[in-house]
Order: C-alpha cells, then structure tokens, then sequence
C-alpha cells in the first residue's frame, strides 16, 4: 500500500546534504531550515557535523533502517529535516524515502556527491566514468565492469573495501590497475593515496572512503564481454549448459527489458539467467534447478559473473514454480520434457510476456510441436556447425540440432 497522498501538499520534508566540511559547505537556506526545525534525523555522523547549527531534537537512524523510514513518515505534515551525505538522491536517503513519500511533499537541498567530488579530484570527466556503489554490497558487483582503460568510481563500506577490491582485481587478472583511495572528501582530513592492485599496501586508511579505479588488463583477464553468448569457457559447468552460440540466439529471443523478471528452468549452469541479468542492472532472474550440485554451481557462477542477486530455486518443476513472482519471460532447457512443466509456465507468465523453449530430443521437441500447433509463435530449427580434428586434418562436425519455440503470451 503506498504512504503517497493523491494530490501534491505542503512541504513538509526538507532533504538537506552535508558534506565533511559541515556548516561550511552549506548555503544561508540549508543552515536556516536546520536551526528551525524541531526534528533532524540523520546519521552520528551527520549530527556531528551539523551539532553545532541544530536547536532541535536529534534523531539517529535505527537498524533495520526502515523502522527510521516509518519513523519520518509518522511526522507527516509537520516540519522535519533530514540530513544525508553528499547528494540524498545518487544512493542516499533521498532515494529511500521518496519510495514512501512524494516529491511535492519534499524540499531538497542536495551538496555535491561522492562521485563529484572524486572525479573533481581526479580530473576525470564525470560523464565518462562507471559510477557504481558497493557500500554494504557485494564487490562481485564490480566485475562486469572491469574493460582495459575503463575508469570506475565506487563507494565503499569501509577501511577494508579498497585492500579487498586490490585482491579482486588481482585474482581477476587485472593486477596492473591503478587503484586511487580518497579519504575523507571535502573535510579537513581528505587524503588521496594511490598504488597498483598487485602491489596494494597503503594501510590506515580513513573509513569514509571512495575508491577510483584505472583498469589495466593483464594477459588472460576475465573481461565480461557486453554481447550476449560469452565463451563457455567462463563459466564452471559439467556440461549441462546452453552453449555459446545457441545461448546467443536464445537471449536475442528471450528480448530483456527494463526491469522484467525471467524464469531459468532447468537452469544447469545458470548461463541465460546470468546473461539476462547483464544485460542491464534493472534486471531479474530466477533459475530453476533440481540438483544441489548445479544449484551451487549457479550460485558460484552468479558471484564470477558479478549478479549475485541471481535468485536460485532448488526443485523440480512444475512444483518448484509455485509461488514464485510472476515472470516477464520464461526460458526453458533442460528437464522442459517432464509432465505439465510448459503449461504450467505459460499458465504463469504475464500475458504480452515471452517464452522460449529449446528442445533437443525427440521427446521435448513433440511437446513444442504440439504446442506451437496450439498456440502459434515462432517456431526455428538451429544447427550449428564447428571445425574440428579430423585425423591429421580438420573437418565439419555438427551439433545437435536445435529447435526453438518463441511465442508472446496473448
């Protein structure tokens, strides 16, 4: 149920950004709205910052940071300002309370961002730089980023990120990058360090960090390519996973969109799940995998990959599928022959989402058949063949053909 009212009122919140500079950094209007406000939340820090221009009451965010989130709410129409780092909208909490809360309900006061500050620093043009947070996230979420000569700046958790993020890019084959440390930006004790990944060793470095990145790619670097079908070799399997070129063709079908939520069933190695989700951050995937060995083969996969959000399913369909949120589209592979498994997921997907199915034996491919008579779509055979050795020589050798079903759910 949604907090927003149904037509725009008083602006009643104040959204303030603070910087390590503190009152200094503010303009006459952000420094007049905190002395008269009876309630300012933010975090110690921003408190500390703001102590000495704040007459009202001082309000610490809690843990979990909702209970603070419905705490802001409960002062609905009455006059309260809330203070964040930097700009409260480029992964702040601005961001979090315009989930609950209008914009015609806000006045926002934003100080320049981490990012700004760091590319100002640097000399790097903002506009050319991969801004990423990875404060209380996973570093993996780095690696489809890693490109020779890209440049990335990403917030961090703590003093132990950037000594973590040196380990990545080494064991990652990107050892010769430069890794930039800025501590403390615009305060008094900034500091700006900086060495190379495989010989990282600044130590006491400053908490409040931001950590800026000069990829070089070594020999054999795991760069993530930005097309779809990536080399099989990435990926850990035993097999069970829709190779290269098919993989290529079957995402082409599967078309990713904004935001849309995709089905892997029978996911095996978690390769079009994984892929799906590259193709742009708002993405989501679920695989759907019967066996606990490939089920943590998926989650290895996902982390390598840098999409541990991949969700993953251990089960059998069609009973795994129960329950799940509902799909945008569906990819089935491997175990789509068992009874009931792709009327079941085209029961469960959206109407206007899509379905591809890719069978191989004889059994699955008289399931799509008989579907495709039923329903209509689009119905391909893919077959795919390679050079090999032949004896002493090369020849042609052919894959299992493939046939494809994609069809939009009317």
């Amino acid at each position: 149920m949604s907090d927003m009212p149904s037509a725009p009122s008083q602006r009643w919140l104040t959204i303030i950004g603070i910087g390590e500079d503190g009152p200094a950094g503010l303009g006459d209007e952000a420094k007049r709205l905190i002395a008269a406000a009876a309630v300012v939340f933010g975090g110690r820090r921003h408190h500390e910052l703001s102590a000495e221009i704040t007459t009202g009451k001082r309000l610490a965010w809690e843990s979990p940071f909702e209970k603070s989130v419905e705490a802001v709410v409960a002062h609905r129409g009455s006059p309260v300002v809330v203070l964040g780092s930097g700009d409260p909208f480029l992964y702040g909490v601005g961001a979090t309370l315009s989930r609950r809360i209008d914009a015609a309900e806000m006045h926002v006061i934003p100080a320049p961002s981490s990012f700004s500050l760091a590319a100002s620093r640097l000399g790097w043009p903002l506009q050319e730089v991969t801004s990423i947070s990875l404060h209380g996230r996973p570093l993996d979420l780095i690696r489809p980023h890693l490109h020779h000569g890209r440049r990335i700046i990403a917030l961090t958790s703590d003093d132990k990120t950037p000594g973590q993020l040196a380990e990545l890019l080494c064991v990652s084959g990107f050892g010769q990058s430069r890794l930039h440390v800025l501590e403390a930006l615009g305060g008094d004790r900034e500091r700006h360090r900086h060495a190379v990944a495989d010989g990282f060793e600044l130590a006491q470095i400053d908490p409040l960090n931001v950590c800026a990145i000069e990829v070089v790619a070594g020999e054999g670097a795991r760069a993530i390519a930005f097309t779809p079908g990536l080399d099989d070799a990435l990926f850990e399997h035993d097999g069970q996973i829709t190779k290269q070129d098919l993989r290529a063709i079957t995402l082409a079908a599967l078309a990713p969109r904004h935001g849309e939520l995709l089905w892997d069933i029978g996911a095996g190695s978690g390769s079009i799940g994984i892929e799906w989700m590259l193709a742009d951050p708002s993405l989501h995937a679920i695989a759907i995998e019967q066996s606990s060995e490939r089920a943590a083969r998926i989650a290895r996969n996902a982390l390598a990959f840098g999409v541990p959000a991949l969700a993953i399913v251990e089960g059998t369909a069609p009973e795994a599928l129960a329950n799940l949120p509902e799909p945008d589209a569906i990819f089935v592979g491997g175990g789509g022959s068992e009874a009931d498994v792709l009327e079941t997921a085209l029961q469960a997907l959206r109407r206007g989402g899509r379905i591809v199915a890719n069978a191989v034996t004889l059994e699955m491919e008289a399931m799509v058949l008989s579907l495709y008579r039923q329903y209509g779509g689009r119905l391909t055979r893919i077959e795919i063949t390679r050079a090999a050795p032949l004896g002493s020589m090369n020849g042609w050798r052919a894959a299992m053909p493939v046939t494809q079903w994609c069809y939009i759910k009317k």
